[in-house]
């Protein structure tokens, strides 16, 4: 899986699982809403610094966003 894909579909399972909306993440980072959005999508490559901004902004580990899903968990229908 591309990385960026993967870190997206991770961000947003994050988001979502705190109940924050786009703009609330990107409220926190300082940066637009569009830029999350990107991020969500796979869309934009990721810098080390908004890796470690977007966990601090989730409140989880950044190695957390890179992680692989778990193969015995059910397929994400992201």
């Amino acid at each position: 899986m591309d990385i960026r894909k993967l870190f997206g579909i991770n961000v947003k399972r994050f988001r979502e699982a705190a109940a924050l909306s786009q703009a609330e993440i990107a409220a926190r980072m300082g940066v637009d809403r569009a830029y999350i959005s990107a991020i969500e999508r796979g869309l934009q490559n990721a810098t080390l610094l908004s890796v470690w901004e977007i966990a601090q902004a989730l409140e989880v580990r950044p190695m957390e966003l890179l992680a692989e899903p778990d193969s015995s968990a059910p397929p994400s229908e992201c």
